[in-house]
């Protein structure tokens, strides 16, 4: 089964915008969505998910942000299973369990968290460039366009040799 990981990121606050990405299990970005940064990512992981074409029966990993019984119900709908990171909620910790399933996801999600620290570190992807949510949005798709050129032959290089 395919691994996509969506997650969020703060990295533009200077004029308040979030960009969240879709990427495969190799850390590719599929899909790119802009908000303004006082959009709540539980309201829009609808968009979030059409932003990229992704096949059903896959394995969504998310940022707690994500986290509601909507959303739960969303992927349901959309036939995708759940592995949205656990949130403690007021008065109510997490369990040990959760913890547990929380650990096991986060070895994996950091696939995405190095897709977003390398757009920062590669092409200054935390500074916000313009004003304007379809300019910043231009912005956030060229860096994706940039940072997949960049690590696309490492990728196809790694995989032709797991195959010999």
């Amino acid at each position: 089964t395919e691994i996509y990981t969506l997650s969020l990121h703060d990295a533009l606050p200077i004029y308040g915008y979030k960009k969240h990405h879709v990427t495969d299990n190799e850390g590719l970005v599929l899909g790119v969505v802009t908000t303004a940064a006082n959009v709540n990512e539980i309201t829009n992981l609808e968009e979030v998910l059409e932003s990229a074409d992704l096949p059903e029966n896959i394995t969504i990993k998310a940022d707690k942000g994500y986290q509601s019984k909507k959303n739960e119900d969303l992927l349901k709908t959309l036939k995708f299973k759940n592995h949205i990171l656990k949130k403690a909620k007021r008065n109510k910790p997490l369990t040990k369990r959760e913890k547990k399933f929380n650990k096991m996801i986060g070895q994996t999600r950091y696939k995405v968290e190095r897709t977003f620290g390398s757009i920062k570190r590669w092409f200054s992807g935390a500074t916000a460039r313009y004003r304007g949510l379809e300019k910043m949005h231009t912005q956030n798709l060229m860096e994706a366009m940039c940072y997949n050129l960049y690590r696309a032959p490492g990728i196809v290089m790694s995989n032709s040799v797991k195959n010999t």
